[in-house]
């Protein structure tokens, strides 16, 4: 196994452990402030208050299209959004970080 593979393998295993954790920690429901507005935004394809963040609305209404037998609450729906970033952040920074190490 090269280092190479190696990085790669254990970057999956950041990335899976990192879903889980967050899946399992995440909002059933809306939670505070704005969350309530964006879930229903996305749901209707509705303009939040200015600025709106279209790219999140149009994502999240594709959450929204998850079919209820997985998923049966929209507000879980939309929140995976922010689950599957932020596993996908964690698992960038590792990679990142990995590649840093390496070159110095």
């Amino acid at each position: 196994m090269t280092v190479r593979q190696f990085h790669r393998l254990l970057g999956g295993f950041v990335f899976l452990f990192s879903l889980i954790v967050y899946f399992q920690t995440m909002a059933p429901t809306a939670s505070f402030w704005d969350c309530g507005e964006f879930i229903a935004c996305s749901y209707k394809l509705a303009v939040p208050h200015p600025p709106g963040a279209p790219l999140y609305l149009l994502v999240g209404r594709v959450f929204t299209l998850i079919p209820a037998e997985l998923i049966e609450n929209i507000g879980k729906r939309v929140n995976l959004i922010s689950v599957l970033s932020s596993a996908v952040t964690i698992l960038l920074l590792y990679l990142i970080i990995a590649h840093l190490v390496r070159e110095y």
